[in-house]
């Protein structure tokens, strides 16, 4: 497959994927994959448009003079956030260590940091992935996206120790 197909092939192994978690959301009967099986459903969306995007990008070059650089500037940013895109189905945690604070799923800051008598504490909750089980037929779909689409998926939740 040469480099200008490779995006309509991205599309189309995008848009399977979707149609496969739509398929898999039909023979589920708990509320959370449903929820998850919704999101992944959202995130597959997403990162479709941006394909889409990306096309519409290459098309636009291919048949009008780029004078300015500003399509080819708009192609490289779409290309730089699709290679960067991920999708989160459950919890998102960011850890700042500078100033030992941490947020969870874009929440308030909260401070990691304790002091008392006994001396200073960090303590910093931390992602625990869901098991295979735990995610029961959505599993196998979301493997085969990580390596077929390369678009990474991040399935975790967080743990407060």
């Amino acid at each position: 497959m040469s480099n200008d197909w490779y995006y309509v092939h991205q599309l189309a192994v995008l848009a399977g994927f979707r149609l496969t978690v739509l398929a898999n959301r039909l023979g589920c009967e708990d509320e959370f994959l449903l929820e998850l099986h919704d999101k992944l459903s959202e995130g597959l969306a997403c990162a479709i448009a941006r394909v889409q995007s990306i096309t519409a990008l290459e098309r636009q070059l291919a048949n009008e003079p780029d004078e300015g650089g500003l399509a080819a500037f708009q192609l490289h940013g779409e290309e730089e956030w699709l290679a960067r895109f991920r999708i989160t189905l459950l919890d998102h945690l960011e850890i700042d260590v500078d100033t030992h604070e941490y947020r969870v799923n874009g929440g308030d800051w909260h401070y990691a940091l304790a002091a008392d008598c006994d001396g200073i504490e960090i303590n910093y909750p931390s992602l625990v992935p869901l098991t295979d089980a735990e995610l029961g037929t959505l599993a196998p779909i979301i493997r085969a996206i990580r390596s077929e689409a390369g678009i990474g998926i991040s399935i975790a939740r967080v743990i407060y120790s």
